[in-house]
């Protein structure tokens, strides 16, 4: 049986994530002796310095703190699970459950999870967060999310992840383009026309890439990171863009005619995933979104159309 305590562990992930002794005490209404006492007797228990205290300074980790505090934020979050689920018995999911997404995709994603997942488990107190690729990387390493939903484009080490479906980039004409009447076009019908670029990693490594496969140069008129905007100066006839997730609207914001056209030949995908960090125990609650999305969303889903209502309750 382990000599530390469960205090002791929160105590200790409270000075970490503070930086300071006094900033943890303050967080947890306890007196700065107190937990530096706490501290003191669990470094003993553990036969290691877990940081290094520095007037005026804060505290820093050292690196077997760095790897006990990974532990505690593992080890605490299991106790509240117990706690939340010992009241029904373990038979219904109960506690917070974070989810990032990166921002394009979460109109088309979001929504329809968080309807069905809450139908099916009202207990789960769902928070999302919107940003780019590399920011949801970033906070679901450092322990902000729980999991994440990306592109499978520039993905960082340290992550498990599983496949919810695949889409492929698609041309956004204005209503009036001079390849209006065609099926599909390719890329090189449009290599003298401007680009409106939405210049967000990686859709926009992604869309690049594309014209690279191709031998095609683009002529880049416009970079936006906003998908409606994109869309609108479409619609003004300013330009074409690449879209990998497809409209369902047909008109702009501003009512503007709006067309999709498949490219030719046909262009690589690219898989939408949900991901989490490699080397941390998945909550029960993480675990089942994860096992929700992925039957809700199909992982051959070649069109990547994923509404509320394509994802359905099972």
């Amino acid at each position: 049986m382990p000599d530390y305590t469960l205090r002791q562990m929160t105590y200790f992930k409270a000075v970490a994530e503070s930086g300071s002794i006094s900033g943890a005490a303050d967080r947890l209404h306890v007196s700065p002796t107190a937990l530096s006492a706490a501290i003191t007797e669990l470094e003993r228990i553990l036969k290691s310095q877990l940081m290094v205290r520095r007037k005026a300074h804060g505290v820093s980790l050292t690196p077997t703190g760095n790897f006990v505090y990974s532990r505690a934020v593992e080890l605490l979050d299991l106790a509240d699970e117990v706690q939340l689920g010992a009241a029904n018995c373990g038979t219904q999911l109960v506690g917070p459950l974070v989810i990032g997404c990166y921002f394009s995709l979460a109109p088309r994603i979001l929504p329809g999870l968080l309807e069905g997942f809450g139908a099916l488990h009202p207990d789960v107190a769902i928070a999302f967060v919107e940003s780019t690729q590399d920011e949801v990387q970033r906070r679901l390493l450092a322990g902000e999310l729980d999991i994440a939903i990306v592109y499978d484009v520039d993905l960082g080490d340290g992550l498990s992840s599983a496949d919810l479906y695949r889409t492929y980039g698609k041309v956004l004409l204005p209503g009036l383009h001079r390849l209006a009447d065609q099926e599909t076009v390719t890329l090189a019908e449009l290599e003298d026309d401007p680009l409106v670029l939405l210049d967000s990693a990686p859709s926009s490594e992604y869309t690049l890439s594309l014209f690279r496969d191709a031998f095609v140069d683009p002529t880049i008129r416009y970079r936006v990171s906003d998908y409606e905007l994109a869309r609108s100066l479409v619609g003004r006839r300013m330009g074409y863009s690449i879209v990998v997730q497809t409209p369902v609207a047909s008109v702009s914001v501003e009512g503007r005619p709006l067309l999709v056209k498949s490219i030719t030949p046909a262009v690589s995908p690219v898989s939408v995933k949900v991901v989490w960090p490699r080397d941390v125990r998945l909550s029960d609650r993480a675990q089942a979104m994860i096992d929700f999305a992925v039957s809700s969303c199909g992982a051959d889903d070649l069109d990547g159309v994923a509404t509320a209502d394509d994802i359905r309750l099972t």
